[in-house]
C-alpha cells in the first residue's frame, strides 16, 4: 500500500545553538527597557523594541524539542503536513511548527480470550499476544481518528501522546479480536473422526495458525500504519458448556487408541507363541485346538484384570 510519509526537509537547528540565541534575546530585552529609562535610545522606541524581544523569546522557546532513540515527531504546519523527524537528540526548529511525538518501540498486547466457533461450530475460548510498533507515522496520524481519541483527557505533552498511544493500542486490540476471530473459525479444535490426518487444526499445528494470525493482522493494520512483529495463541479451550462432554470424547478417543496398541500387541504374542509351539514341536495341536488356544491368549493380554488360574481337576481323572 503506497505511503505518503516522507522525511521532514525543513531547517534544524542544533538546540544548545537555539538555547544560546535564546539567552541573549533575554538579555537583550531588558537592556531595551534599561536603555529607554535612562534616555541611551528613544523611550518609545526601547519599550517596543523590549516588547517584541520579549515576545520573540517566547515563541521562540516553543521551537525546542527533544527525541529519543526509535521516537519520531511529525511535522505539521497550520494543518499541512511536512513530513516525519526521527532523529534523536536536542534541535529547535520553527516553532509554528505542530509537533506531534509519536513512540516506534515494540508494544505487547495480551488479548483476553474471546468465544469462538471453529470450523465445526464448537464453542471455543481462544486468547493471543502480539507484538506491535508504528510504521508509518502519516497512516497513524491521518489515516485513523487516533488524534481525536486522544484528545479526550490529554491536558500535557506527555499525556497527549500516551493518549495517542493508548488509542493506536485501541485500534489494534479491536482489530486483533476480527482477525483471531476469522482465524480460528476457519479451523477445527481438534482432529475429528472424519479428519484426513492432513487437516489443520488449532491445537495441533500451532505454527502455521501463528502465520497466518500474523497475516491477517498485517492486513488489517496496515491502513493504520502499524506492523505486527509476532502474534501467537496463548490460551486455547472448549467452552466451558461443553469442556466436560469434550473432555470425556478425548477420552474415549485415548482408550479407544490404547486397545488399538493393546490387540495389535497381543496379536503378535499369540502369534509368536503359536510359532514357537510349532517350530520346537512342543506340543501338535490341530486347528481347533489352535482357535481354542489364541481365543484364551486374546481374552488373557487384552483383559483388564490379570488372569485367574483354574485347575481343571476333572481332565487329570481320564
Amino acid at each position: 500500500m503506497e505511503t505518503n510519509e516522507r522525511d521532514y526537509k525543513g531547517s534544524v537547528v542544533n538546540g544548545f545553538l537555539g538555547l544560546l540565541i535564546n539567552l541573549l534575546i533575554l538579555a537583550a530585552a531588558p537592556l531595551c527597557f534599561l536603555g529607554a529609562a535612562n534616555d541611551y535610545i528613544p523611550e518609545v522606541l526601547g519599550i517596543v523594541v523590549g516588547i517584541v524581544l520579549c515576545l520573540v523569546w517566547f515563541i521562540h522557546l516553543i521551537g525546542f524539542m527533544t527525541l529519543e532513540p526509535n521516537e519520531a515527531r511529525v511535522m505539521v504546519f497550520f494543518g499541512k503536513y511536512k513530513g516525519t523527524f526521527r532523529r534523536a537528540g536536542f534541535y529547535w526548529v520553527n516553532p509554528f511548527l505542530d509537533k506531534k511525538k509519536v513512540s516506534l518501540r515494540a508494544r505487547n498486547l495480551n488479548a483476553d480470550p474471546i468465544k469462538v466457533n471453529d470450523l465445526t461450530g464448537n464453542p471455543i475460548m481462544i486468547g493471543l499476544v502480539l507484538v506491535w510498533k508504528l510504521k508509518d507515522t502519516y497512516k497513524a496520524l491521518f489515516e485513523i481518528d487516533s488524534q481525536t481519541m486522544a484528545m479526550a483527557g490529554a491536558a500535557t505533552t506527555a499525556g497527549a501522546v500516551a493518549g495517542r498511544m493508548k488509542a493506536f493500542e485501541n485500534f489494534v486490540k479491536v482489530q486483533s479480536d476480527a482477525a483471531l476471530r476469522q482465524v480460528a473459525g476457519r479451523y477445527a479444535y481438534d482432529d475429528t473422526d472424519t479428519s484426513t490426518g492432513e487437516q489443520l487444526t488449532l491445537r495441533s499445528n500451532a505454527d502455521e495458525i501463528n502465520m497466518q494470525l500474523v497475516q491477517q493482522l498485517n492486513e488489517r493494520l496496515s491502513m493504520a500504519g502499524i506492523e505486527v512483529v509476532e502474534a501467537r495463541i496463548n490460551y486455547l479451550a472448549y467452552a466451558p458448556e461443553i469442556a466436560a462432554i469434550m473432555l470425556k470424547r478425548q477420552q474415549a478417543s485415548a482408550i479407544i487408541t490404547a486397545r488399538e496398541k493393546i490387540v495389535e500387541g497381543a496379536v503378535s504374542m499369540v502369534k509368536l507363541a503359536l510359532d514357537k509351539l510349532s517350530s520346537e514341536a512342543i506340543v501338535d495341536l490341530d486347528e481347533e485346538k489352535k482357535a481354542a488356544m489364541v481365543s484364551n491368549l486374546l481374552v488373557v493380554l487384552c483383559a483388564d484384570e490379570p488372569a485367574q488360574p483354574v485347575i481343571n481337576s476333572g481332565t487329570l481323572n481320564h
